[in-house]
Formats: structure tokens, C-alpha cells, sequence
């Protein structure tokens, strides 16, 4: 793996979404992606996991670096505000921690201004040889 930016273009969900990279540095990301109505739930709101995919993506981006191969430990999210077909929505991810090969990251995703879903994850950097054990393992 060269980086986020080349593992974004490899990333077959995220690109079909339109999500596109803003901003990818050093343990950062700043995504965005547009609420499509292919988006929409049946109350007619775009879909949590939608956003959540967004806020995934963006922290995926924050926590791969040049040649490593990070993958998600654990992630929650909490949705604030809803979205709707049209809205343009950025998740801005910020490295919080870094120890051995774990990381914790804070993304928050907005409209504009308004604040509507905070996400965090937590990260394992995984061997380069593959020897780590099966989740749950």
C-alpha cells in the first residue's frame, strides 16, 4: 500500500459513493461526499450508513500511512442532525492517539457549519508479514 490517496482510488464502495478526497496529510483526512437519492431512508432522510461510510472512509484515510496496512478496531458514531438528498457533507478526521500499532481518531461530519454526526474509531496497524491472529482471535 503506497498511502490513502492510492488506497481511496482502490476503494471500489467509497469511489461508487463520489466520495473524494479534500485534504490527506500525516494522521488527518478531510472527505466529501454528496447526499444522492439513491441515499434516502423511508422517512425520507439520507441513510446513517451512509454517513457513517463517509466518516469510515475519512478515517481509513487518517490512519493508513505510506506502507502501512491499518484496519478498523472499533468504530461508533453518533448521528446529531439529519441529512437530506442534495446536502453536501464533509468528515474531517483527527489523529487523537498513536501507541505500539493502535490509534484513536475522532472524525466529525457537517453541513456547512452545522455539526451532524460525530464518529470514533480506533485503529490496529497491522504486521507486515501477516501474522496477526483473526479478529476475535
Amino acid at each position: 500500500m503506497n498511502g490513502p490517496a492510492e488506497m481511496l482510488a482502490n476503494d471500489a464502495a467509497s469511489t461508487a459513493l463520489g466520495i473524494r478526497a479534500l485534504e490527506l496529510g500525516d494522521g488527518t483526512a478531510k472527505l466529501a461526499m454528496t447526499v444522492t437519492d439513491r441515499m434516502v431512508n423511508g422517512h425520507g432522510i439520507g441513510h446513517g450508513g451512509y454517513v457513517f461510510l463517509l466518516a469510515d472512509t475519512a478515517f481509513a484515510c487518517a490512519c493508513n500511512r505510506h506502507g502501512s496496512v491499518t484496519v478498523a478496531a472499533q468504530a461508533e458514531i453518533d448521528f446529531i442532525a439529519p441529512v437530506h438528498e442534495g446536502d453536501e457533507l464533509v468528515a474531517e478526521a483527527v489523529e487523537r492517539a498513536r501507541f505500539g500499532r493502535s490509534g484513536i481518531y475522532d472524525i466529525t461530519v457537517r453541513r456547512g457549519d452545522q455539526v451532524v454526526a460525530e464518529f470514533r474509531g480506533r485503529s490496529r496497524t497491522l504486521r507486515p508479514n501477516g501474522a496477526d491472529p483473526a479478529p476475535g482471535g
